[in-house]
């Protein structure tokens, strides 16, 4: 088994890029992302709790939720770190000297490859297929409710909502500019399964994607994409979201030149992991409602 959940949520960091990354996102959600971390200081949070007895319950009976593989949350914790793991270590090698300074990105033109359109457009759609499966886990429902997750999506709030605002920002228009959702649609339909076979997120994920084989998996993912492209556009619109708007809030920790937004993407793929980082803090925060609610 992976780590306890309470491990998990006590290691998430305080400070390093994802951090930094996910608060130049505040303006597209402003006050929407705490970075709550610590097991118990979670609870005391999520409940607003002060009984330490109570607290103390609460954590044994979100622990055991967990636990019990009949429910989906180890499951979707997986995915949350599977779907950002793909090459962490060369990011994190690079960067162990650079914390606390301001990041020139010409200095990692040598060790980041930007990823070509259609590679981008699959890794954007696996993730946002990722989010679907792990809300579904999360809830028990059957985890091809596309439905049922578009419909909360509008409900999104906290680490949920900061989540998919970097997916849309950072997977989506800094890597492939401000048509990244048609341009996105239309690399999935040009996609043949074999490519997406050779994808090695999802080589990673496959298992738990609906569908028989990878044809059919490629048709949900592209029914995914399809079903949310009305939220994100939405939320580009709303808060005109531009790449160089984007990127105009990220010059606070890394120095960007515009020319070099694909080098950007890659550079911020290998040296952040907002997914895992606010996929524990969604799962955290429901496991402690549900907690409470059977207590």
């Amino acid at each position: 088994m992976s780590k306890p959940i309470f491990e998990l949520v006590d290691q998430l960091p305080t400070s390093g890029l994802t951090i930094s990354l996910l608060n130049a996102l505040d303006f597209v959600a402003p006050g929407q992302w705490q970075n709550t971390v610590g097991f118990v200081n979670t609870i005391k949070t999520v409940t607003g709790e002060t009984d330490e007895e109570l607290i103390q319950q609460i954590g044994e009976r979100a622990i055991y939720l967990y636990n019990d593989r009949s429910q989906g949350y180890q499951r979707a914790m997986w995915l949350y770190q599977t779907v950002d793991g793909t090459d962490k270590a060369l990011g994190a090698a690079a960067l162990a000297n650079k914390v606390g300074e301001k990041i020139p990105l010409l200095g990692f033109l040598n060790t980041v490859t930007p990823k070509p359109d259609k590679a981008q457009t699959i890794d954007l759609s696996l993730k946002l297929v990722a989010e679907l499966v792990a809300f579904c886990q999360i809830n028990g429902i059957p985890g091809d409710s596309i439905g049922d997750f578009v419909g909360s999506l509008g409900e999104y709030s906290g680490e949920s909502l900061i989540r998919m605002v970097a997916l849309v920002c950072v997977d989506g228009l800094i890597p492939l500019g401000p048509d990244f959702i048609s341009k996105a649609i239309s690399g999935i339909s040009q996609t043949n399964p074999q490519e997406l076979e050779q994808n090695s997120t999802f080589q990673n994920i496959q298992d738990v994607i609906p569908g028989n084989n990878a044809g059919s998996k490629l048709n949900f993912i592209g029914e995914s994409f399809d079903s949310v492209k009305g939220w994100m556009n939405g939320l580009v619109a709303s808060n005109n979201l531009t790449p160089q708007k984007v990127t105009g809030h990220l010059q606070n920790f890394v120095e960007i030149s515009d020319s070099k937004l694909d080098y950007l993407a890659a550079f911020l793929d290998v040296a952040t992991n907002y997914y895992e980082h606010t996929g524990t803090q969604t799962l955290a925060r429901r496991l402690i409602e549900r907690a409470v609610a059977e207590i």
